[in-house]
């Protein structure tokens, strides 16, 4: 029985697993979104919402715990300059899971992995509301 373990297999060695998580989170703070399984989309946000705030901190520190699971120093230097700054007056919540139905091959559970108010996505249009128009 799985009584309170919080780490998802996805039917990979632990090594393999790592590596996997690392190379999604290097992805998706360079494109900004990522489509992937459920399973894996749950495990990659909660490791992406790590680093961001990690990010935020902003202190060597922070940085080099970043580094030791996105080895890509590029894309540590754009979380930490780009993104991070987006995030500063949000408390979590950085990303979002939108389901996208099936896999056509396995039947697998489809979804995107995206950061939120991220520049050039499709934000909800504010519609003003018009003025009720007065009866004479």
């Amino acid at each position: 029985m799985r009584h309170r373990r919080r780490t998802a297999k996805l039917g990979r060695e632990a090594s393999h697993r790592r590596a996997m998580i690392a190379n999604m989170v290097s992805s998706l703070f360079a494109h900004e979104q990522v489509r992937t399984t459920d399973a894996r989309g749950r495990v990659l946000r909660r490791t992406a919402e790590h680093m961001i705030t990690f990010a935020k901190r902003g202190d060597l520190h922070a940085r080099r715990q970043v580094l030791r699971h996105i080895p890509d120093k590029s894309i540590v230097a754009r979380l930490f300059e780009e993104i991070a700054p987006r995030y500063a007056e949000r408390h979590g919540g950085y990303t979002r899971l939108v389901k996208t139905g099936t896999r056509r091959g396995d039947g697998a559970e489809m979804c995107i992995v995206e950061l939120l108010d991220r520049p050039g996505a499709d934000s909800p249009a504010v519609v003003p509301e018009e003025p009720a128009e007065k009866e004479e």
